[in-house]
């Protein structure tokens, strides 16, 4: 049985509860306990009632206590990283005024574009959020809340964050950290805090908000004894302030103030992510300009259409992932669900390039493509943003960081070497949200940088592989098309 001390690290995510049992001195993973959410909506619905995010933390860590034979007095911290964006409305017993609107419900689009017309545009958003609002962000939600469900509204007592509700019932701190804040759209990465102006505009009073705590890693509160019995844990651990999921990724990643600074990331999943932990403050309107956990700005992109768009086509064509070849003269725009990067809601897939000779194989291959190609065209805006130019030497040929379960597919692996022409980095761990929040929650307790932690956890823990001959003849065939099809064929 380890002696050491252990920290948990949560990653509460739209689908599910993962609660990571890792060693403080040494980033080792012991056991990472698992349990289901359930979502529930149509029509651009998305909701879940917070009170499943609790029970699942429960099922969790009584999991990961159980498989990695810790004692639960080893334990000395804790720190919840969530799924961002999602609207939680409590009563004032701090119970769920209904179920939480999550980050993909899209029934806010109208309130968004209101509030971003209501300020004065694009510009006059990321002057001040470093974000313009779209279906997912907070405000947008509670905008329609207001409008859809002024009794829901009127009887809240307090807003939260999926993260911030789950912290708060471990501490019993109101408390938030910069990063997840920062998605909300009145929360301002200029000042570093909330945002009257905004907050007027959504008819918000701040004192129904958390405090904001300075970073991700600090030590918002103690685990209180109504939380330790339902935890089986043991009282007064250090609860950590906590952030949003793609903070925590970055904080696992080792970037920010304490490692790597204007090196880029990118996540294979659903959705493509781009981002990079920098000093400078992103006002970018192509980009979400989000704070990091640790104090320092994470500009971030998300393409919509990536692994599941991909495996689609894959079964429309009857074939399985790894038989693709190079798409050749053929062009597959694989915007399945529209596209958020670029800014294209009504976009379509797009097939171009057929000829006799056209295989199927060939096919898969473009739709690998025309997902890679847009990823990282959204990577060249993140590096701009981050001051950076991406066609200087020294920039392109910093490793980028492959993370998301595409990052285990060959194919995807070699589409975005042979694209991006850089050094890849892959990962071992496959939790590294769960590992950043157990960075924060380490931190909490021993007063160190939660960077600076999780990279000396990571260390070495990483396939590295050389850069290969950038293949530009697919990359500007596929964006010549992406350009010349935008105003015609992707937009209605």
């Amino acid at each position: 049985m380890p002696t050491q001390a252990v920290v948990i690290g949560v990653d509460s995510s739209t689908q599910s509860t993962k609660a990571a049992f890792i060693e403080a001195a040494t980033g080792r993973t012991l056991a990472v306990g698992r349990a289901a959410h359930q979502v529930s909506g149509d029509h651009g619905a998305r909701e879940t009632d917070p009170e499943i995010w609790w029970n699942a933390l429960r099922e969790a860590v009584a999991i990961g206590l159980r498989e990695s034979g810790v004692s639960a007095s080893a334990v000395t911290g804790i720190a919840v990283a969530g799924q961002q964006h999602g609207l939680v409305v409590l009563d004032s017993s701090g119970r769920p005024v209904r179920p939480a609107l999550l980050w993909n419900d899209t029934r806010s689009a109208p309130q968004a574009a209101a509030l971003t017309e209501a300020l004065g545009g694009p510009e006059a958003w990321t002057a001040r959020t470093g974000s313009v609002p779209v279906a997912s962000m907070t405000a947008a939600k509670w905008q329609w809340l207001r409008e859809n469900e002024p009794r829901s509204a009127k009887a809240t007592a307090a807003v939260r964050l999926p993260h911030d509700f789950l912290t708060e019932r471990l501490s019993g701190a109101a408390a938030t950290d910069p990063g997840d804040a920062s998605g909300t759209c009145w929360y301002s990465t200029a000042t570093g805090a909330y945002d009257p102006r905004l907050l007027e505009l959504v008819g918000l009073e701040a004192d129904l908000l958390p405090e904001v705590a300075e970073t991700g890693a600090t030590r918002v509160g103690s685990l209180i004894d109504a939380a330790a019995d339902d935890l089986g844990l043991p009282a007064g651990i250090a609860v950590a302030a906590g952030t949003g999921d793609n903070m925590a990724a970055a904080v696992g990643l080792g970037l920010g103030g304490a490692g790597l600074l204007d090196h880029p990331a990118l996540s294979l999943g659903t959705s493509g992510t781009v981002f990079a932990a920098t000093r400078t403050r992103p006002a970018s309107p192509v980009l979400a300009g989000f704070a990091a956990a640790d104090g320092t700005y994470l500009p971030l992109a998300c393409t919509l259409n990536c692994t599941q768009a991909v495996d689609r086509i894959a079964a429309l064509l009857g074939l399985s992932r790894d038989t693709a070849e190079a798409g050749g003269e053929v062009v597959l725009l694989p915007y399945l669900d529209g596209e958020r990067t670029p800014d294209l809601p009504a976009a379509s897939g797009l097939l171009s390039g057929l000829r006799h000779t056209t295989s199927r194989q060939q096919i898969l291959g473009a739709a690998y493509e025309g997902a890679v190609v847009t990823v990282l065209r959204a990577l060249d805006e993140v590096l701009l943003a981050c001051g950076t130019d991406p066609a200087d030497p020294d920039v392109a040929s910093r490793p980028l960081r492959l993370v998301g379960g595409g990052a285990r597919g060959r194919y995807w692996v070699e589409t975005v070497r042979r694209l991006s022409g850089r050094p890849l980095l892959i990962p071992e761990s496959d939790e590294l949200v769960a590992v950043g929040a157990a960075a924060l929650a380490a931190a909490a307790a021993s007063g160190e940088d939660p960077v600076a932690l999780a990279s000396r956890w990571q260390g070495g823990r990483a396939a590295h592989l050389p850069p290969v001959e950038r293949d530009m003849e697919t990359w500007e065939r596929v964006s010549e098309v992406l350009e010349r099809a935008t105003p015609a064929l992707l937009t209605r």
